[in-house]
């Protein structure tokens, strides 16, 4: 059940479903030669089919096809061999054609779904509608010129694989976690670089409200221009409270595409919402269907890497990792290969608790990535093993990944050549402990005769006068049967 939102005729919840349109990693478009990389100046990368010019005809690229199958089978979807692309007809003025070539009744991905992974710990499953191949349109530019709108079509033709989930999303928690899981999963399978501020991954989200307990949808509104999961969250706010006003006023909501605004933080109208029939699909006459071969997927699926969900439950089986903890590690592989090196022979659970407390802790705070860690994943594996095998203290630890964060250092190396092992030699820490009673013979009458919180005085001492390098379970004993 997710958030439940208090009307004044009383309680409302969410129905959303959310169109994401990934950019799929090619090295050219989806029907013709041109470029597809990132920051190239304005109408650089543009053939002739991407400007419509007469007579220029599109040649599906087979990568394209490639990567929306790997897309698919990673979204545990049915792959259809058979597909047709179709004409989605529109006018846009950063749409040459007057048409976009996409996928109608025929798409190349069925049916599928994904878990998404819930603060509260909970796993909700989301069902996958469908995946098309789609080309992108151009960009259009407003703010260059105080009169005129520019159009930047290096964009126009980039191969899109719009990636449909069942109305199975409740609230804005949720839509922030499929789409963190839905990105995690493309970058795994390197179909799709995620980056939303880029626009290479953009969401749109289809929101409706009805009473709770009612299974009658509700009318729904389709929100644009959501680049990032911040956005899609206040969006989603927005426009379930814009919804459940009109009702509660017993006026209707207007099936419409919306648009979000940023600035202030609201929706608003942007056209009355386009059944099918307004876009008049048709097969397009210039392409073939697309018929692939079973030995094609099979060939791709061995290729696929182990995928998020996978890496996670072999992380809880195998490391005994809580939920919680598996889902911070895989949610790179990057970091999640780091990780396994850490815990490689080592105690899986501290190798966890300093990836994840001391190592990302600090990168986060000097807003670096896992990729740019000055600490080796063989030296933070290292000084796990420090640790395991009581060399040198978790306290005398903290001191030595200190000076591996600012230095790169070996901690071996550390360790050696600051005299910093851990002193586990009985007798040392003997003489250690009659230096302190011998020091403290007030405080230990005053022990003797019922104070017993004194003892965490007396382990504080000795520690210091070993400048931390005693073994601390040896301390204790050692301590307690001296103190009697």
């Amino acid at each position: 059940m997710g958030q439940i939102l208090r009307g004044e005729t009383g309680d409302w919840e969410m129905v959303i479903g959310l169109e994401i349109h990934a950019q799929a990693i090619t090295n050219s478009k989806l029907f013709s030669g041109a470029a597809t990389s990132f920051g190239a100046a304005p109408n650089q990368q543009v053939s002739l089919v991407d400007a419509a010019m007469p007579g220029m005809l599109p040649v599906l690229n087979e990568k394209s096809v490639e990567q929306a199958v790997r897309t698919g089978l990673g979204l545990n979807s049915k792959i259809n061999l058979y597909s047709v692309f179709e004409r989605k007809n529109y006018f846009y003025p950063d749409l040459p054609q007057g048409y976009q070539i996409s996928q109608f009744l025929h798409p190349i991905v069925g049916e599928g779904e994904i878990e998404i992974d819930l603060p509260n710990g909970e796993v909700k499953k989301i069902g996958i509608t469908r995946l098309h191949l789609e080309q992108d349109a151009g960009k259009s530019i407003h703010d260059q010129h105080p009169t005129k709108s520019y159009v930047d079509l290096n964009r126009s033709g980039n191969t899109l694989m719009e990636i449909v989930s069942e109305p199975d999303l409740s609230d804005g928690v949720e839509v922030g976690a499929y789409i963190n899981k839905m990105r995690m999963i493309l970058r795994y399978l390197g179909t799709c670089d995620g980056n939303m501020d880029e626009g290479s991954m953009r969401a749109d989200v289809n929101v409706s409200v009805r009473k709770v307990g009612d299974n009658e949808l509700g009318t729904r509104c389709e929100i644009k221009n959501v680049n990032s999961i911040k956005a899609a969250q206040a969006a989603i706010d927005y426009e379930a409270r814009r919804q459940i006003e009109l009702l509660e006023d017993g006026k209707d909501v207007d099936q419409e595409t919306r648009l979000w605004d940023p600035v202030l933080n609201e929706t608003r109208s942007m056209r009355s919402k386009e059944d099918a029939h307004d876009y008049r699909y048709f097969p397009d006459p210039d392409l073939l269907p697309c018929v692939i071969e079973q030995s094609f997927v099979d060939d791709i699926k061995k290729t696929l890497p182990e995928l998020p969900d996978e890496k996670k439950h072999r992380f809880m089986d195998s490391y005994g990792l809580g939920a919680y903890d598996a889902s911070v590690l895989i949610s790179t592989r990057v970091r999640a290969d780091y990780y396994e090196t850490v815990a490689n022979d080592r105690d899986p659970k501290l190798a966890a608790n300093w990836v994840i407390n001391e190592l990302l802790g600090i990168l986060n705070k000097d807003g670096k990535s896992i990729e740019d860690s000055p600490i080796s994943s063989d030296n933070l594996g290292k000084l796990v093993g420090l640790i395991s095998d009581n060399t040198i203290s978790g306290r005398i630890a903290k001191d030595v990944f200190a000076e591996m964060y600012e230095t790169g250092k070996d901690p071996e190396v550390i360790v050696e050549e600051k005299g910093l092992k851990q002193v586990t030699d009985t007798g040392a820490i003997e003489e250690l402990i009659d230096k302190v009673i011998a020091d403290n013979m007030d405080k230990v009458e005053q022990y003797r005769s019922g104070k017993d919180k004194l003892f965490g005085f007396f382990v504080g001492q000795v520690m210091k006068v070993s400048q931390g390098k005693a073994n601390p379970q040896m301390v204790n004993e050692l301590l307690k049967q001296k103190l009697s």
